[in-house]
Order: structure tokens, then sequence, then C-alpha cells
């Protein structure tokens, strides 16, 4: 009777089992996040340029990509590979800029040439550095970096498809390297503060023979509309001498409002006595300030406008730059007027008007000219 009903009661239990499906496997570990693989970009520039007062037979003088009056110009295939890090991990990334086009030849770094590093009068490594990441307890991380790279210096940059207007304006060709080749460091406090340490062979030197290094800093503060950058450097610059360039950048960006953003930008530098100076007998100084205003017009249409200021006490920043006349305590200003259309698919259309006045007649024979331009390029 016991063995019955222990029987029974079993088989009045095994009976739901029977009915449940086993219990589910546990759900695979998500598959890791896939390595950054390099990403690559750049843009396709040509443009035409035409000075009223070019010199025979057919320069602007004072000028850096539109340096041809009546002529196109090719001015760059830009080509761009990065290969991006991590801020949160130990990680590393490479970073490459090659230009190629008639813009290269003018920015050329000293020693890059036979005895150098050469890639033809065409063609330029603007930038080409590694990034060693190192993980912080704020999350972005601290970044070592080796190699070359453009400037901490100013609001323009080599690729003019990202400057308010076409033309470079004077503080950049001017007062500003274009490329450094050493080692930086680069920390993001927080959101609203940045620092950049650069030790390196000094502007625009990828070979150096005297051994003299460049240091340059720059100090970066942000708010919802405002940014400030300050950057100071210190370095003997010149091949043969160990007398010392320094000076100071600062630069203020204002947004108003959603369409319209202001950038003032203030220069001055200073160089000691040295046998590379026009007058090798005393130090030289330059300041330089500058203004613009960028406004949309429509959603595919903005305006930008430029005046900026150049006063070279000692004319050591323009005697015979880019055409200019070797004279006293040179002074330039310039103004600027673009058209930014981007009524393509990933193309720039940019109508250019600009004038420029000289404290001497160096153009053709008078202290002015007005030039105009017309740019097109696609961005990919």
């Amino acid at each position: 009777m016991v063995s019955a009903l222990s029987l029974a009661w079993l088989g009045a239990v095994a009976a739901p089992l029977a009915g449940q499906a086993p219990p589910a496997a546990p759900a695979p570990a998500p598959a890791p996040a896939p390595p950054p693989s390099f990403k690559l970009s750049g843009y396709v520039e040509a443009s035409y340029a035409y000075s009223t007062e070019a010199v025979p037979p057919n320069t602007i003088l004072g000028r850096l990509y539109d340096r041809y009056s009546n002529a196109f110009t090719l001015n760059a295939l830009k080509l761009t590979a990065d290969r991006p890090f991590d801020a949160k991990k130990v990680d590393a990334g490479v970073h490459a800029d090659v230009l190629l086009g008639q813009n290269a030849e003018v920015l050329h770094s000293s020693g890059s040439g036979a005895s150098g590093f050469n890639v033809g009068t065409d063609g330029e490594i603007t930038q080409l550095y590694v990034t060693l990441n190192l993980p912080t307890a704020n999350g972005n991380g601290i970044q070592f970096k080796a190699g070359k790279f453009v400037t901490m210096m100013g609001l323009e940059v080599i690729e003019d498809v990202v400057n308010p207007n076409w033309a470079e304006g004077n503080q950049f060709i001017y007062v500003e390297n274009f490329t450094a080749t050493g080692l930086e460091l680069d920390y993001k406090f927080s959101s609203s503060a940045d620092i950049e340490l650069r030790i390196d062979n000094g502007w625009d030197r990828v070979v150096v023979t005297n051994g003299n290094k460049d240091f340059m800093g720059r100090l970066g503060l942000t708010s919802a509309n405002t940014a400030l950058g300050i950057v100071g450097y210190v370095g003997a610059q010149e091949p043969n001498s160990n007398a010392s360039r320094y000076g100071i950048d600062v630069l203020l960006n204002q947004k108003m409002g959603c369409k319209a953003s202001v950038w003032i930008q203030g220069d001055w530098g200073k160089e000691k006595a040295n046998a590379a100076l026009p007058d090798p007998t005393q130090d030289a100084t330059w300041w330089a300030v500058g203004g613009w205003l960028a406004v949309d017009l429509s959603p595919k249409v903005n305006f930008a406008g430029r005046a900026d200021y150049l006063n070279d006490a000692q004319t050591a920043r323009t005697s015979g730059a880019f055409g200019l006349l070797s004279t006293a305590a040179h002074k330039l200003w310039s103004l600027t007027g673009t058209l930014n259309v981007k009524s393509w698919p990933n193309a720039l259309v940019r109508p250019e008007v600009r004038y420029d006045h000289s404290s001497f007649q160096v153009f053709n024979g008078k202290d002015g000219q007005v030039s105009f331009a017309l740019s097109v390029a696609y961005l990919y």
C-alpha cells in the first residue's frame, strides 16, 4: 500500500516537470568591439586669381597659394590617413597628411631637400606622427606624440578649405611657422581646459645641424560660446646662431548665436640680433592683429570677412619674402571678403575679393593692389 502511494505521489510530481522546457543556456558574451580602422579623407582644389597690380610676368607679391595672376592653379590633392586611438585605455594611433600640388611648393621645411626628407617640388608631408595614449581618471587620457606637426598658432591652417577665407592672411604667412618636427604632450583637463607642450627642431625644419631646439606651448580655455587659445614659444631658429626668437600668439573666438562667429588674433614676436636678420646689429620685433567675421546667409551660403595688420619694424619677417622688397619698417594690411557656397554635394565654391596695402610702393610701383579669385574644391 505504501509503495503504491509513493509511486502515485512521484507520478503526480513528475507530470508537470515533464511538460517544462529545459532552462535556457546563458547568453554568449558580447563580441569585443573591432579595433579602430584607418580613416581616409582629403580634398581636391583648383583656382583662378587675378591682381590689378601683378608684377610682370604674372606674380602677385606677398601672397602664398594665390601667387600667380591671370592663371589657373592646380592647388592641392590632400590625402589624410588617420588611425584614431582610444583615450580610455592604453592605445596607439597614427596620423598622416600628404599634400600634392602647387600649394606644397611654398610649404617645404628646410632640411627636406636632397640631404633630408624630399617628396618632390610639388609634394609635402605636412604631418606624420605616432600617438601613444595612457588612460587617466577623467577618461581623456594623456597623449605623447612623435613626428611632424602643423603649428599651434593662429586661426588659419594649411588646409585653406577649412579657413573662413580662401587666401591665407598676413599673420599665417609672415608671423607663424607652418610645421615643426619633434615631440608633443597633450592633456585635456576637462571639457573647458586643455594644454599642449612641444619641443622640436625649430620653425619649418625637419633636419637640424646645430642641435638647437624650439619650445612651444598652448593653453586652451573654452565655454559654451567662447574659446581662448594662448601660445608661447622660444628657441634659436637660425642654423648658425644661438640667438633666440620668442613671442606670443592669442586667439579669441566668440559665437554670435547659431549663425555667426567672430575671431580676434594678436601676435607679438622678437628675435635677438644675429647674422640672418636684415640688420644683424640689432634685435628685430614684429606684431600683428587680425579679425574675422563669418555669417551664414543661408543653409548653403556663408560670408566671411577678414581684416589684418602687420608691423614688421625691422623687416625680419617680410624682407624678400614672397617677392616683397627688402625695405625698412614694413607695414602691411589687407581686407578680404569671401563667399563660401555649398550648393553642390561635397563641393565648396569660393569667390573672393581682396585689397592689400603696403607702407611702400611694392605692388608694381604702387602701395596697393586689388585681387579677385575663384576656388573650387571637392572634399571627401
